[in-house]
C-alpha cells in the first residue's frame, strides 16, 4: 500500500528537508520558523503535544482532517455502532474506506483487484463478536 502511495501522491512522509534545496527555490527555512514562532509562541515547532489529565490534545501539532477523512472516520463510527462495537477498531475504519468509496485506499484496493464487497463481508465477519 505505502508504494502505491507514493506511486500516486509521492513522498509525503515529511522526512529530511535540505535546506539547500529550499533555498534554491526561494524557501528561508529560518523565516519560516521565524514566522510559525511569530504565530504559535517560541519552540511551537519543537514542542511535543500536550494533553489533559483525561489524554486529550490540548496543544501541539494536530493533523488536520479534509472532508473525505472526516466522512471516513464518520463511516466508521456508524460500522462500529450498527455492529454493537464498544470502540472503533482497525476493521471498522477499513469498512468506513470501502463504504466512502471514492479516497486513495480504495483506489489502491480496486487497481490491486481486491473485490471490495467480498473484502467488506469478511471484515464485518471478522469484527462482529
Amino acid at each position: 500500500m505505502r508504494a502505491e502511495i507514493v506511486r500516486i501522491r509521492g513522498d509525503l512522509t515529511g522526512g529530511d528537508i535540505d535546506a539547500e534545496a529550499l533555498e534554491s527555490i526561494g524557501i528561508d527555512l529560518s523565516a519560516v520558523r521565524e514566522k510559525v514562532e511569530g504565530v504559535f509562541g517560541p519552540g511551537a515547532l519543537d514542542r511535543a503535544p500536550q494533553r489533559d489529565r483525561r489524554g486529550v490534545l490540548v496543544s501541539g501539532w494536530r493533523v488536520p482532517f479534509g472532508p473525505r477523512a472526516r466522512k471516513v472516520l464518520e463511516l466508521s463510527l456508524r460500522e462500529a455502532l450498527a455492529m454493537k462495537s464498544r470502540s472503533i477498531e482497525d476493521g471498522h475504519i477499513l469498512l468506513g474506506v470501502i463504504r466512502e468509496g471514492e479516497g486513495l485506499g480504495v483506489r489502491i484496493l480496486a487497481d490491486a483487484g481486491v473485490d471490495l464487497p467480498a473484502l467488506r463481508e469478511e471484515v464485518r465477519s471478522a469484527l462482529i463478536p
